[in-house]
């Protein structure tokens, strides 16, 4: 079996309402979609979501770049997933978002060839309930509050709140929130980075009798010397974000006793690969995970829900996002079910492709 032919597509997408988190105003998922395609009839999909001010790519870049990856693919055999991350690897250093979208593809072939879904084909087993929560963007105390209470009332029982602005607001927003709902609801934060390591014990310290679960990147990520004194102070568990990229990121992380939990995005880690070792740290340390991603769609979003059954440690799932686009392209892939339940597919590979409609009318670039 050999690559044929790679295609890439641009593919904006708008967001319902603007999604604002400390690090800026979002209101179009500017993401990449990519497909691989072999000479004997295997199709495989990938995607990713560039995120500017987290991994330094763009939708623009990302296509760019993935014109540079492809070329050295083509006549390669997909189901050496190894050596095609490798030569990967080998023209480009990070690029880790689009490398995402590549490898996602690369695994939806092999285990397409393997006739197993891709989390098993990865060793996991569909025998836990992966449940979602849903992230409210930065707003008013108010209108924080109001749109909680709207979440509530679609279903969910789990709240991810941005934070990142400063202690007043910060508590205010948190207070407001678990005000609206209840004690019931379980609600985690997120700060973006948004916290100098001064006040973020202070403010976690603040927040601590609102039953917070855990607490994601409170301060730059550059600043991950500070966190182990803040994990060991904070009475809310620290998650580490963006500061936990690749697998090097985790174990020197780890090894820090930096934080509690780590949160493994597809798009941070250059695709499945990566991510599992990342897991293979995890699961000998006892470190809790949380699968989450950037603002793809449920094409990308069902590659995570697979790697979430792969560890008995990935215990929370962030796949919000998807219902937060306008537009939803995607055939087969995972459902949302009740009370933010995941459901996946069952069929031999992803289980999730692109109408080929919606790529037709996106700009796009063929490689063979």
């Amino acid at each position: 079996m050999k690559i044929s032919k790679i295609t890439v597509y641009q593919s904006p997408i708008a967001l319902k309402q603007p999604f604002i988190i400390s690090l800026g105003v979002l209101t179009t998922a500017e993401n990449v979609i990519v497909t691989i395609n072999t000479d004997n009839g295997y199709l495989g999909f990938g995607e990713c979501s560039p995120f500017k001010t987290i991994n330094g790519e763009s939708m623009h870049t990302g296509f760019i770049v993935a014109q540079y990856l492809a070329e050295p693919l083509i006549g390669q055999n997909p189901l050496d997933i190894a050596h095609c991350t490798m030569l990967i690897d080998t023209v480009i250093y990070a690029n880790y978002s689009i490398k995402s979208a590549f490898n996602i593809a690369l695994y939806d072939i092999v285990s397409q060839h393997a006739g197993l879904p891709l989390y098993k084909f990865l060793g996991g087993k569909n025998n836990k309930p992966l449940i979602t929560d849903y992230t409210i963007s930065m707003a008013h105390p108010n209108k924080m509050a109001a749109d909680a209470l709207a979440i509530v009332g679609n279903g969910f029982k789990i709240i991810k709140v941005k934070l990142g602005q400063g202690k007043v607001i910060d508590v205010n927003r948190v207070y407001s929130i678990r005000k609206a709902v209840g004690n019931n609801i379980l609600i985690r934060i997120d700060a973006n980075q948004g916290w100098h390591p001064n006040e973020a014990l202070e403010i976690l310290n603040e927040l601590a009798p609102f039953n917070i679960q855990h607490c994601e990147e409170p301060i730059a990520r550059h600043l991950f010397m500070d966190l182990p004194a803040i994990k060991q102070h904070s009475p809310i568990p620290i998650m580490a974000d963006e500061s936990c990229c690749d697998h090097h990121d985790a174990k020197r992380l780890i090894e820090l006793k930096a934080c509690d939990m780590l949160n493994i995005k597809l798009g941070k880690s250059g695709g499945i690969s990566n991510a599992l070792k990342i897991i293979a740290l995890a699961d000998n340390e006892n470190i809790g995970l949380q699968i989450g991603g950037f603002l793809e769609s449920r094409l990308a979003f069902t590659a995570s829900a697979h790697l979430a059954l792969v560890s008995k440690q990935a215990i929370h799932c962030d796949f919000d996002t998807p219902l937060m686009l306008q537009n939803d392209f995607v055939n087969g892939g995972i459902r949302y079910g009740p009370n933010g339940e995941i459901i996946l597919p069952t069929q031999s590979g992803l289980g999730a492709s692109v109408d080929e409609k919606y790529l037709h009318r996106l700009v796009k670039t063929v490689i063979n």
